[in-house]
């Protein structure tokens, strides 16, 4: 297991460590934050050792202007460099890890004027607004983007394979499996 960067806020509550792999062949260190066993089968549940950022494409005019997340691999890799640039200048190294890019090194302090607030629509399930943090701003060929790293923490949940390895749950896998994993994890809480 590798040492915390915040050896202070942890207080060694992580039971361990273990890698996502995506198609991609990158890696995602995670904490293991719980561990269960349902009809026979191992489920952990997972949160990234690094803080996730995600970045944003403003577009529009004035009021009219909206943030975009930025997903497409073609353009993150051509705007990497200059947001790892910006992100250096607070100590933060940014990596392309799987299933999410993520910063090591200690964040700033949350300060409510660098908060955004991401609406989310979706028809099928009522979800949260997301609180966001502003970590830098620069721009690319005239376009103005925008790193954020979410307040709430970003959580996996994975089954362990035969081999050992932690598989992510896919959404279909976790609506199947989430009232069983909620039963447990709540009877384990009382």
């Amino acid at each position: 297991m590798f040492p915390s960067q915040f050896p202070d806020e942890n207080d060694n509550a992580h039971a361990g460590s273990i890698s996502l792999t995506d198609d991609k062949g990158r890696t995602l260190d995670c904490y293991i934050e719980h561990s269960l066993s349902v009809d026979g089968q191992e489920y952990v549940l997972l949160l990234p050792v690094d803080s996730p950022v995600e970045i944003f494409a403003w577009q529009g005019e004035d009021e009219e202007e909206e943030a975009v997340l930025v997903e497409d691999d073609s353009t993150i890799e051509k705007i990497f460099g200059t947001a790892q640039a910006v992100l250096s200048e607070q100590n933060l190294i940014l990596k392309n890890t799987a299933y999410a890019l993520t910063v090591a090194g200690e964040l700033p302090p949350v300060e409510e004027s660098e908060l955004f607030t991401l609406e989310i629509e979706d028809d099928e399930t009522d979800l949260e607004p997301e609180q966001l943090q502003l970590l830098a701003s620069f721009y690319d060929e005239e376009q103005e983007y925008a790193i954020y790293t979410p307040l709430d923490p970003l959580l996996f949940f994975a089954r362990i394979s035969k081999t050992g390895q932690p598989e992510l749950l896919s959404p279909e896998e976790f609506r199947k499996v989430q009232p069983l994993l909620e039963e447990h994890l709540f009877n384990e809480v009382e």
